[in-house]
């Protein structure tokens, strides 16, 4: 958790200056930029945007809240609330991993410090997930819903298999300069994700884009730390 526990009831005042509040935005993104979502505090963002604390509290009564709407002003800037529902799973991964791919583009490297953050923090993960949209990095549980209802899955479908694979593909590829166009998109679902997910088998972990990725047990951290 970052220090996201400062909540502050909103008060009456001037209306909102929409240039004043992207620049204050901008400033989030910024910061984000420079390191993880820890640094994002009311501090630090009214000190860089030269606003006062109240300032921000007029608008968001949380970091989160504040980091979110500076998600959904930049990188999720194209992004939808609405689900996605193409009518065939097929259909909806596709969009999906479209979806990521130019979240990912917009955002460029901040984009990898932002699922870096949802990673630590499953509220953050959820927010982000339910107002600025599907990003992409889950498999959401209404795509789910809507294949097992088309007999497209079974019911017993674990979603590790996109969850673990699909954004972590597509950021491996962009931080190696490798394409990850929509014929390659087509490829990772009809040769990985499709059958992963048809298969019906329990994998017993949670995938890393999750939302609540299984943790190391302590075996796995000593394993790591031998030389």
């Amino acid at each position: 958790m970052f220090p996201n526990g400062e909540s502050v009831a909103r008060r009456p005042g001037r209306p909102r200056d929409d240039a004043r509040e992207r620049e204050i935005l901008a400033v989030v993104l910024e910061v984000l930029r420079e390191g993880d979502a820890d640094g994002v505090t009311f501090e630090e963002v009214a000190r860089r945007a030269h606003a006062s604390k109240r300032t921000l509290y007029r608008r968001w009564s949380t970091t989160r809240e504040m980091i979110v709407a500076a998600i959904k002003s930049g990188p999720a800037a194209a992004n939808s609330p609405e689900p996605i529902d193409t009518g065939s799973l097929r259909g909806d991964l596709l969009a999906l991993l479209e979806r990521l791919e130019a979240t990912m583009a917009e955002g460029g490297p901040l984009s990898l410090t932002i699922m870096q953050a949802g990673l630590r923090d499953p509220e953050l993960c959820e927010h982000i997930e339910s107002t600025a949209g599907p990003t992409g990095a889950r498999l959401p549980a209404d795509v789910i819903r809507n294949a097992i209802d088309r007999a497209e899955l079974p019911e017993t479908v674990d979603p590790f298999a996109y969850e673990e694979v699909a954004a972590a593909v597509l950021i491996i590829r962009r931080l190696n300069g490798l394409t990850s166009d929509a014929a390659y998109r087509r490829a990772l679902t009809d040769s990985v994700l499709l059958p992963a997910l048809r298969s019906g088998v329990a994998a017993g972990q949670a995938g890393i884009f999750s939302g609540h990725p299984t943790p190391a047990t302590p075996t796995d951290e000593r394993t790591r730390s031998r030389p």
